[in-house]
């Protein structure tokens, strides 16, 4: 059974960071593509930062520069490191794993409100 359990979201003032994790089971972590999703009230998921199993990294223009995002496969975890967080950044924050056979699971999600 695959599960993705994310964690670190909390409530932070505008300018202020969070490191989500994600940590995956069920899956062989190393192979799969590894993304950060995010859904704020009334818009649509839009993807946020994804990962390689190689380590390349891609992010949505509204974050480069910001996030940052990693994985460590010896704990089948990947992160979200957020700073200069601002209030257009709340959402819900979702992880998702994309397996080599085309496969895509996600986790419950974490909120992250920034406070302006």
């Amino acid at each position: 059974q695959v599960q993705l359990v994310e964690s670190g979201g909390g409530l932070v003032q505008a300018g202020g960071s969070l490191r989500l994790s994600c940590a995956a089971s069920g899956i062989i972590f190393r192979t799969n593509v590894m993304g950060w999703y995010r859904q704020a009230p009334g818009k649509q998921r839009e993807l946020v930062a994804v990962i390689s199993s190689g380590g390349s990294t891609n992010y949505a223009d509204s974050v480069k520069g910001r996030f940052t995002i990693s994985r460590d496969n010896a704990k089948n975890t990947v992160y979200l490191q957020m700073n200069s967080l601002q209030p257009e950044d709340t959402a819900v924050y979702y992880c998702n794993a994309r397996t080599t056979i085309g496969n895509y699971y996600w986790g419950q999600g974490t909120q992250v409100t920034v406070s302006s």
